[in-house]
């Protein structure tokens, strides 16, 4: 038997990660066109984000939680499939409503990517008897975070080439990679319970409870000033049965008693909400700003966007050797903070220089912080749980996510001009300092990675 880590899965982990960031990201310069498409403001578009995240929120743990009792090479398949599906039914969809739908379609399907990728790295230092070597999870996170900020910029070329509805065909494409890869490289697992140990293992009372809870909040944080109170009774209602259905279950979907221990894993995960409010307020809203307050076009702001692209890679290649993350951390909030800043500089009148070195500055952190919050959970999670684990990680992100994309319509009302980049600006800037509060306040991130 070989001791070292099966470099023939790196393809479908690859390729089953950045399903989805490269979903997220290349949206965000096709919400322009759509919305003149079909008529929508970007109030109304910023659907299309939400409808991804909600989808990806609720399924990421579930799925995570199916790839540890069954193994990743189903799920992975049938995640890939339905990825395929929904790049058909948004590229043809006549309407405004089909095409949200297609982006729900599209968020349960790429759900099962990156938990089966964090689950086979654990599985493979169980099998070689030795950590995975630190190269894999950094090619992992940097793979990622290159499709989340390449994505503008390939769906800037898309939609010069054959319009918005290409950003949903090239889904088609990487299902079918998808497919290919997941059947020929993961590795069969089957089974071994009978139906109804199947049933009692999936928790589905617990599953059914959090999709509740999170549901009607994520709804509310889409419109916090609508008269959704009702939302947050739900959900604490749901919370509230949620937690008592886990403390008391044999099997829980996630075990609340074991989460409420591990307070550093609890600590990454509220970063990673506040580092997603950040960046992805950054992407969708400044790249709406640069097309309509300062009047490029989707490709030309796509370009702008490209070299954040070049400083996230060599920004986590350069570190990605060290498993250790406070000064990633350290580094990355700081950077934010300042990305923040600049962007309350920037005008309508503004040159071309200063929208692409506000880019650049935030390429530091795009680079360090998701690298440092992956490495975060490989250690901090327990080994039997880390495709949950590492699907709670991304909801919580995508928590952050919604709040940036509702952020971002509040801001912008009807059009994305200057004075509302400034309040998003602003907005950003306080959850930047409140990312660098929990950073400096965390004692156990000294000994993340340590020997």
């Amino acid at each position: 038997m070989s001791t070292r880590f099966d470099r023939r899965l790196l393809p479908p982990m690859m390729l089953g990660a950045a399903l989805n960031p490269v979903n997220s990201s290349i949206i965000s310069v096709s919400l322009v066109p759509i919305g003149v498409a079909f008529g929508a403001p970007p109030a109304e578009t910023a659907w299309l984000v939400s409808a991804l995240y909600l989808a990806t929120a609720i399924g990421q743990p579930v799925v995570g939680r199916l790839i540890d009792l069954f193994g990743p090479r189903r799920l992975f398949l049938a995640g890939a499939a339905l990825t395929g599906v929904a790049g058909v039914a948004g590229m043809l969809a006549p309407g405004f409503g089909v095409l949200v739908a297609s982006r729900v379609l599209l968020g349960f399907g790429t759900c099962a990517g990156y938990p089966a990728a964090m689950y086979l790295i654990r599985a493979e230092a169980r099998r070689t008897g030795k950590d995975s070597p630190a190269g894999v999870l950094t090619a992992l996170a940097v793979t990622t975070q290159t499709i989340a900020v390449v994505g503008p910029s390939l769906g800037g070329l898309l939609i010069g080439v054959g319009g918005w509805r290409a950003t949903l065909a090239i889904n088609i494409p990487l299902a079918l990679a998808g497919l290919y890869f997941g059947a020929r490289r993961l590795p069969a697992t089957r089974a071994d319970r009978p139906p109804r140990g199947f049933l009692r293992e999936l928790d589905l009372p617990g599953m059914g409870l959090f999709a509740t809870a999170l549901v009607c909040l994520l709804l509310f944080l889409m419109d916090p000033s609508g008269d959704g109170w009702w939302l947050l009774a739900v959900t604490a209602v749901a919370g509230a049965g949620f937690a008592w259905r886990e403390l008391r279950t044999r099997q829980p979907f996630i075990d609340v008693r074991l989460l409420g221990g591990n307070l550093p894993l609890l600590a990454t995960y509220g970063r990673a909400l506040l580092g997603f409010v950040v960046g992805y307020a950054f992407l969708y809203g400044y790249t709406q700003w640069m097309e309509q307050g300062h009047g490029l076009s989707a490709s030309q702001a796509g370009l702008v966007l490209l070299p954040l692209f070049g400083v996230a890679i060599v920004a986590s290649t350069v570190t990605g050797r060290r498993d250790t993350v406070r000064g990633k951390l350290l580094a990355g909030s700081a950077g934010q903070v300042a990305a923040c800043a600049l962007l309350l500089l920037l005008n309508a009148d503004s040159p071309v220089w200063m929208l692409v070195a506000v880019v650049v500055v935030l390429g530091v952190p795009q680079g360090l912080n998701n690298l440092a919050l992956q490495n975060s959970v490989y250690h901090q999670a327990h080994s039997e749980r880390m495709g949950s684990s590492a699907g709670l990680l991304r909801t919580f992100g995508y928590l952050g996510a919604i709040v940036a994309s509702a952020a971002s319509g509040a801001f912008f009302g009807p059009r994305a001009d200057s004075a509302g980049l400034h309040h998003l600006a602003a907005f950003m800037l306080v959850v930047s300092v409140l990312f660098l509060v929990l950073t400096v306040a965390d004692r156990s991130l000294a000994r993340v990675g340590r020997a």
